[in-house]
């Protein structure tokens, strides 16, 4: 936080870049799931953001613009680590999880894991849109993608997560309701 104390002369810019850093450390974590790496992701991405500030044409899409630049250090990352170990062969899904307590929280992290096991763009698509809220149009800028791709993405991660969690819940699986009929 100092170094949002040295950059930012503003109290209102230190308090956005604060109340977004929290957002992206989610999403860096979401797509990586490896806290060290959603770290630097986030650190990086709010140093170009603040080195880069001049070029934010609009002060309303200041969010969809820095997710934007989460999402390149993100592809940035994966390009230098190609070069020395072949991605395809590299799982990045969670592995250790806590015994949890509640069962809110455990059903949580299930959902976690599963969305890691989707590929790295319908993970992306699913975070930004289901998990962030951001609107179609918003994904498609921020991860410089067709809208008509981030649909056909989200739909294929919702369908591939809803396969996921019904294989994993089996049995515990919520029952369909029963559908009212009319009858005259």
């Amino acid at each position: 936080m100092d170094m949002l104390n040295l950059f930012c002369r503003s109290r209102e810019a230190k308090k956005q870049l604060t109340c977004y850093r929290a957002q992206l450390y989610r999403v860096a974590y979401a797509w990586s799931h490896n806290a060290s790496l959603a770290d630097d992701l986030v650190q990086e991405t709010l140093t170009k953001a603040m080195r880069k500030a001049s070029q934010l044409r609009d002060p309303n899409a200041g969010k969809a613009w820095l997710f934007s630049i989460l999402a390149n250090c993100y592809r940035d990352h994966f390009r230098r680590y190609r070069e020395t170990e072949d991605i395809e062969n590299v799982r990045l899904v969670h592995e250790t999880t806590p015994e949890l307590e509640n069962s809110r929280l455990e059903t949580v992290e299930i959902v976690r894991r599963n969305i890691g096991r989707l590929p790295d763009g319908q993970r992306q698509v699913i975070t930004l849109v289901d998990l962030e809220e951001f609107s179609y149009a918003e994904t498609a800028n921020i991860l410089n993608i067709p809208i008509g791709t981030v649909m056909s993405r989200l739909c294929r991660a919702r369908n591939a997560l809803r396969k996921h969690l019904l294989a994993e819940f089996g049995e515990h699986a919520p029952a369909k309701e029963p559908r009212i009929r009319r009858v005259k």
